[in-house]
């Protein structure tokens, strides 16, 4: 890949539209500095002090953040949010951005799911993260609420040329992609095998069809034979051909600091990335490189270039410490010229 083609692919992205359907959670940081702790009179415990809050979109929302950072020109969000100030912060976040949330139903029977990230601010300055408090829904998503779900997403989808489907919740059924809407995005792949369909999912990545997946080493082996070795590479890479072949598309294998694989039944294409340095943050690290992938192929590229440029993504997040961070084409193109020779092959 060169320089021009990567700026050929790039000036693409404006010209997309893309929906997210899932899991939207609120990221809410609490950045504590414990040299102004106090005791609690009522408890005698320690009341630690919060000095800044933070609030950005998460799970789902971290894809469109790093599509709207971009520059893909309309995201489109689907999902559920709950009637609660937590509901109140993600929808702003995602409109300050740019996104369409008009898709993203209010719920006063659902939680907003939200990660509550304590940070405590250490001598040297540096914050350091706490155990996290998840709020989530542990009771099955109602029925009403899978109908209007899917509706959504029909219409969401008429508009656009590639759905992102985000699986984060844990517990069947209790999120956005129930084994409902899995169907439902299996059949409206079928019946637009012109767009491009991507899933993504902590704990089902198997249970997808006629979308393409991108799961790391261990969803793969654990959804196609659960305990073969994860460390072993050709082990893995059988893997992810037979996960290719009962989803219907290819499988973006990630592979950490090695990059990625594009597997299909057939065969198996390596997509090296950048070796960083330093300290690193890999939150949201692969719904970055999700958001680069589906970007450059609505915009033509091929699925080893759409590889390539979701790597770049990715190892420009994984340097933003204490954030789940995103990336612009400015910083895509100077990635890209750092490193240029990682990719002169594709």
């Amino acid at each position: 890949m060169t320089r021009s083609r990567l700026d050929d692919i790039l000036s693409g992205f404006s010209h997309a539209a893309i929906v997210v359907v899932g899991d939207y959670f609120l990221d809410k940081y609490l950045e504590i500095d414990p040299a102004l702790a106090e005791v609690s009179i009522e408890t005698g415990l320690e009341a630690r002090q919060v000095t800044n809050v933070r609030c950005q979109p998460g799970a789902a929302g971290t894809i469109v953040s790093n599509l709207c950072a971009l520059g893909v020109g309309r995201v489109l969000c689907v999902g559920f949010v709950g009637d609660d100030g937590e509901g109140f912060e993600l929808i702003r976040g995602l409109r300050q951005m740019g996104a369409e949330t008009g898709g993203l139903l209010v719920r006063r029977d659902r939680f907003t799911p939200t990660y509550c990230k304590p940070l405590a601010r250490g001598s040297d300055g540096r914050l350091r993260e706490l155990e996290r408090l998840d709020t989530k829904n542990r009771t099955a998503t109602p029925p009403d609420l899978e109908s209007a779900l899917a509706a959504e997403l029909e219409g969401a989808s008429a508009e656009a040329g590639a759905v992102i489907a985000q699986d984060q919740v844990q517990e069947a059924d209790c999120g956005v992609i129930t084994g409902r809407l899995r169907q439902a995005l299996a059949d409206l792949a079928e019946g637009s095998p012109g767009k491009v369909w991507f899933g993504d999912s902590r704990t089902r990545i198997g249970e997808y069809r006629s979308l393409i997946v991108k799961p790391n080493r261990e969803e793969c082996c654990a959804a196609v034979h659960p305990g073969s070795p994860a460390h072993d590479p050709r082990s893995v890479l059988r893997c992810a051909a037979e996960l290719s072949g009962r989803v219907g598309r290819p499988v973006y294998l990630t592979l950490g600091e090695a990059g990625m694989a594009l597997v299909t039944p057939e065969a198996a294409q390596p997509v090296p990335t950048v070796r960083l340095e330093g300290e690193l943050d890999i939150v949201g690290a692969g719904d970055s490189a999700t958001a680069g992938i589906v970007a450059a192929l609505c915009a033509g590229a091929t699925g080893a270039e759409a590889a390539a440029i979701g790597n770049l993504v990715a190892s420009i997040t994984v340097q933003q410490i204490g954030s789940t961070g995103t990336a612009t084409q400015e910083q895509v193109r100077e990635q890209f010229v750092r490193y240029e020779g990682v990719w002169r092959e594709l």
